[in-house]
C-alpha cells in the first residue's frame, strides 16, 4: 500500500503545476478535396522539407484497408491529388502507415512488419523502407532488443538524425498503459535498436501516451495523453522538452490549446523542419470523415531552429554528380550524429543540424575520399535553408585532394582538436590502403611577411605529419612541403578568398 501512495504523490506533484495552453492566432485550414475524401484521413506525416504529406487513408477506396497515400506541394502552394504509394509499401487486404520520413526523403518508417516470403504485413515491429528509382524497395525490419507491447495498438517514431527511434508501447514495468520509449541505434547494425528506455513520470502516466513525434531539433516531443489532466478532451497533443542526454528529464508538458484539441480523441500532430505548419487530423468541417488539416504555428509551440542543408554530390576531379551516402559529426569531438543518402532521383541529398553546435559533415563512396565541410551553428537564432554542394576526390596517383576541417591555433602550427576527426579519417585511409604514400602540403593567404608565411606553412603540414604519425601510419609513408601563399587558388582580395588559400591539402603520390 505503501509503494502505491508514494506513486500516485509522485504523478500528482507532476502535473499539478501544469502550464496554460498555447495559444493559436489563426485557425486550422482543411487541405481540400485534392487531399482528402469521403473517407477516414488519418496519421498525416509532413516530411521535413514541407514539399511530401504521407496519410493513411482509411477505408482504403480500392481494398477497405488503412493504406498509403501521399501528396506533393506543387510550386504555387497547392497540394497535388493524393495518390496510393503502391506495393510493396501497402499490401492488399492489410493495414499499415508511415510512421515518419528522413530529411532526404529516401527512408520511411512503417508500422509493422514485413514478411519476405509472401510480401504480406504482420505486427509486432517496425520496419523501413528506403526508395529506389521509380519506387520503393522492399521494407527492411527493425530488431529492437527486449521488445514487447501488452497493447494492441502501437505507433513509432524515427529522428530525422535516424539515430532514435521512438515507440509508444505497453511494457509490464511501464506507469500504466502505453508510456512513451525511446531507443538508441545499434552502432553495429543499422537495423537494430537496443532496449526501450522509458521517457520517465514527466511524459508517461497511468494512461495511454501514444503516437509521438520528435521534432528536427531532437529535443521537441509533440505527443499524445489520455492521463494528464485539465486537458479539452479524453485524448489531448502535448509539448515538452528534453532537459539533457539522459532521455528521462522533461519539462512540464504544455497543452497545444483548443484550436487543435478538442472535447474528442485529437492525435496525429507532424510539422516540417521549418516548425512553421502543423498538420493533424479532425473531422470538424470535413468532406467525409477525418480530414487532414493544418495550422500555423506560434512561437510558443514551435521547436527550436535547424537548418535544413541540401545539394549534391559531386566527382573532385570530373564535376558528375555521383550517388553517396552523408555523414555528420559534431566537432571537436568527432561523434557521428546523423546519416543520409543521396535520391536515386534527382541525386540530391537534404540534412538537417540543429541548432547550438560544430557540425561536419561529408559524403562517402568506394575509391573516394571524403572533401569534409564544417558549420558553427553555436549562434543560430532562426530556420534556415541552405544549399551545399559536397565533392569526393577519387584516390589516384597524383591526385590533389583539401582536408578542409583542419584548425590551427592563430598564426601558429598547433593542432586545434576540431581537426582529429579529419586526421582520423586520413589515418584509416591509409591503414586500410597500406600501399598509398602521400605528401601533406600547407599553404597560407598573402597577409604578413613571405619569410614567415612560408615557415608556418612548412610547420604546418609537418604537425600534421607528426599527427598521423602518432595514429601508427609509418613516417615513410609521409613527406611534408610548405608552399606559404606562392600558390594560392582565389584572389587574396577579400576575406573568403584568404580563408580558401589557407589550406592543408595532401597529394596521392603512390597507390
Amino acid at each position: 500500500m505503501k509503494k502505491v501512495v508514494y506513486t500516485l504523490i509522485v504523478f500528482i506533484s507532476t502535473y499539478c503545476a501544469a502550464q496554460e495552453p498555447i495559444v493559436f492566432d489563426s485557425n486550422p485550414e482543411n487541405l481540400g478535396p485534392l487531399v482528402n475524401s469521403v473517407f477516414d484521413e488519418l496519421s498525416p506525416r509532413i516530411s521535413p522539407d514541407g514539399k511530401t504529406l504521407f496519410i493513411t487513408r482509411y477505408p482504403d477506396d480500392n481494398n477497405g484497408a488503412n493504406n498509403i497515400w501521399y501528396s506533393t506541394k506543387q510550386e504555387n502552394g497547392e497540394w497535388s491529388l493524393s495518390k496510393n504509394i503502391g506495393a510493396p509499401l501497402n499490401v492488399v487486404g492489410s493495414s499499415t502507415s508511415v510512421q515518419s520520413i528522413s530529411p532526404d526523403g529516401n527512408t520511411v518508417l512503417l508500422s509493422n512488419l514485413y514478411r519476405y516470403f509472401d510480401g504480406s504485413i504482420t505486427g509486432g515491429g517496425c520496419s523501413i523502407g528506403a526508395r529506389a528509382r521509380g519506387g520503393w524497395n522492399f521494407p527492411k525490419q527493425q530488431f529492437i532488443d527486449k521488445y514487447e507491447n501488452l497493447s494492441n495498438y502501437v505507433s513509432y517514431y524515427l529522428s530525422n538524425s535516424s539515430q532514435f527511434l521512438l515507440m509508444a508501447i505497453e511494457m509490464k514495468k511501464g506507469f500504466g498503459k502505453k508510456d512513451i520509449y525511446v531507443s538508441f541505434r545499434n552502432p553495429k547494425d543499422p537495423n537494430s535498436w537496443i532496449k526501450p528506455l522509458n521517457l520517465g513520470a514527466s511524459i508517461n502516466t497511468n494512461g495511454d501516451e501514444f503516437a509521438p513525434f520528435l521534432a528536427a531539433d531532437d529535443k521537441t516531443l509533440y505527443f499524445v495523453s489520455e492521463g494528464i489532466p485539465n486537458g479539452f478532451g479524453g485524448a489531448d497533443i502535448w509539448m515538452s522538452k528534453r532537459l539533457d542526454e539522459t532521455w528521462t528529464k522533461w519539462s512540464t508538458p504544455v497543452n497545444l490549446g483548443n484550436k487543435i484539441n478538442t472535447p474528442g480523441f485529437d492525435a496525429y500532430f507532424s510539422i516540417d523542419a521549418a516548425g512553421e505548419y502543423a498538420y493533424f487530423s479532425t473531422d470538424k468541417n470535413s468532406y467525409g470523415k477525418s480530414d487532414i488539416n493544418r495550422i500555423k504555428m506560434p512561437q510558443a509551440a514551435k521547436p527550436d531552429p535547424v537548418v535544413l542543408i541540401y545539394g549534391k554530390v559531386f566527382n573532385q576531379k570530373t564535376n558528375q554528380p555521383i550517388k553517396a551516402n552523408i555523414s555528420y559529426e559534431l566537432l571537436p569531438e568527432g561523434k557521428e550524429v546523423g546519416t543520409a543518402s543521396t535520391s536515386p532521383e534527382d541525386m540530391i541529398y537534404k540534412i538537417v543540424l540543429p541548432f547550438g553546435k560544430n557540425y561536419g559533415f561529408m559524403a562517402s563512396a568506394d575509391n573516394f575520399y571524403s572533401v569534409t565541410q564544417s558549420l558553427d551553428l553555436s549562434k543560430l537564432d532562426a530556420y534556415q535553408e541552405m544549399e551545399v554542394n559536397l565533392f569526393l576526390a577519387p584516390i589516384q596517383k597524383d591526385e590533389t585532394i583539401r582536408l578542409n576541417n583542419i584548425f590551427f591555433e592563430f598564426g601558429k602550427s598547433d593542432l586545434k582538436q576540431e581537426s582529429f576527426p579529419e586526421l582520423a579519417r586520413l589515418a584509416k585511409l591509409l591503414s586500410d590502403n597500406p600501399t598509398i604514400t602521400i605528401e601533406i602540403n600547407g599553404h597560407t593567404d598573402d597577409v604578413g611577411n613571405d619569410t614567415d608565411n612560408l615557415i608556418l606553412s612548412q610547420k604546418r603540414a609537418s604537425a600534421v605529419v607528426d599527427y598521423l604519425v602518432s595514429l601508427k601510419i609509418s613516417k615513410n609513408r609521409l613527406s611534408s612541403n610548405g608552399f606559404g601563399e606562392a600558390k594560392p587558388i582565389i584572389s587574396n582580395l577579400t576575406d573568403e578568398g584568404r580563408e580558401l588559400n589557407r589550406r592543408v591539402e595532401f597529394v596521392v603520390k603512390t597507390k
